[in-house]
């Protein structure tokens, strides 16, 4: 059972509601504003609930989410290039929001929204969130309809994602729940342990927009093929794009078959054991370690590096780009169904 309360009013006098998904044992709390994972609290060794994604206490706040964390972004996650694409000839110029470029969506994306809801599986335990994008909204081509789903079952959180749009679009959504599995009031990821499926990363230009090249992470701080701690590597001053991005700002290749739905990497709380395991159909994952993090949240102040997004995506520029195209097409025809799942599975590892 789903249980909902109120969680407040935005500036525009919209309802916004706060839903409590829980299995028993853990819960997620999901908005109706822009799709918003708020919490999910994760019972730790000691039997209390751990809190493990950054956000914020009211929605005053969440309308003033530069980065939309924990939002439904949307129609494309990822920058886009002087907010320029061409389909079937036709050239597109949307509303940039990231200086000359057009990224995420735009600034008033799917993570700004109103999404309509209701209850659906066989105990009501899945909640269903619906939003109609209309043609031209930050003059994207084509009205779409999506439906985004989240369950929450045995200490998985899973999210499935659903559109159809009436004309050529491109479509690429996901989810920038941002976390820490110490526990969003615990300090800084650096210690988080992580396991990425990734030989290679996307190249970019200074701008961080993709040149349609890969990188192997081979001998670089990008390589978690093997188990290293997020903090281990990344203040390197011999790798150019790591000291380019601050961080981790990159999408990695994944070694999957295409469409597979499978594990592609893990993250661990050190000081917790919360255990968190990734699962997607998803050619690539966005790996963010939260350089831009500064400001008030529920428990806390965030600042650099006390988060960290790892969020299943297309790659970013396949809109324009054939080899990346090649491994998962964005473009989705008139009517064409559009759907991916993330799964994230949670336990304690003693």
């Amino acid at each position: 059972m789903i249980k909902t309360s109120s969680f407040g009013k935005t500036s525009r006098g919209e309802q916004v509601y706060a839903f409590c998904l829980s299995d028993g044992v853990n819960e997620a709390i999901i908005l109706n504003y822009g799709g918003i994972i708020h919490s999910i609290k994760i019972i730790g060794k000691d039997g209390n609930p751990i809190d493990i994604v950054l956000g914020y206490n009211d929605i005053q706040a969440y309308e003033n989410n530069p980065l939309g964390l924990g939002g439904i972004i949307g129609r494309f996650a990822g920058k886009i290039e002087n907010g320029r694409f061409t389909i079937d000839g036709e050239n597109y110029d949307l509303l940039c929001n990231k200086g000359s470029h057009h990224a995420d969506g735009g600034s008033e994306g799917f993570h700004t929204k109103i999404w309509q809801h209701v209850f659906e599986g066989p105990a009501g335990n899945t909640l269903s969130l619906s939003y109609t994008s209309p043609a031209n909204e930050a003059n994207y081509p084509g009205l779409l309809r999506v439906q985004v789903n989240y369950t929450l079952e045995k200490g998985e959180l899973r999210i499935d994602y659903m559109a159809m749009a009436d004309k050529k679009t491109p479509i690429n959504l996901t989810n920038y729940t941002c976390f820490n599995l110490n526990g969003e009031s615990s300090g800084t990821i650096l210690d988080t342990i992580a396991q990425i499926n990734a030989d290679k990363i996307v190249t970019t230009n200074d701008d961080l927009i993709p040149n349609g090249n890969f990188k192997s992470v081979e001998n670089t701080p990008f390589e978690f093929l093997t188990q290293h701690r997020i903090g281990e590597r990344i203040n390197d001053t011999n790798d150019r794009d790591i000291m380019l991005q601050g961080g981790y700002d990159t999408t990695y290749l994944l070694n999957k078959k295409k469409d597979e739905f499978t594990k592609i990497a893990e993250f661990e709380g050190s000081r917790t054991g919360i255990l968190m395991e990734i699962y997607t159909n998803k050619p690539a994952l966005y790996f963010y370690t939260g350089q831009a993090l500064n400001n008030q949240g529920k428990s806390t102040t965030y600042g650099r590096n006390t988060g960290f997004i790892a969020a299943p995506v297309f790659l970013p520029g396949a809109i324009g780009i054939p080899a990346y195209a090649f491994l998962g097409d964005p473009v989705y025809n008139r009517g064409q169904i559009y759907r991916f799942t993330t799964s994230y599975k949670f336990s304690i590892r003693n």
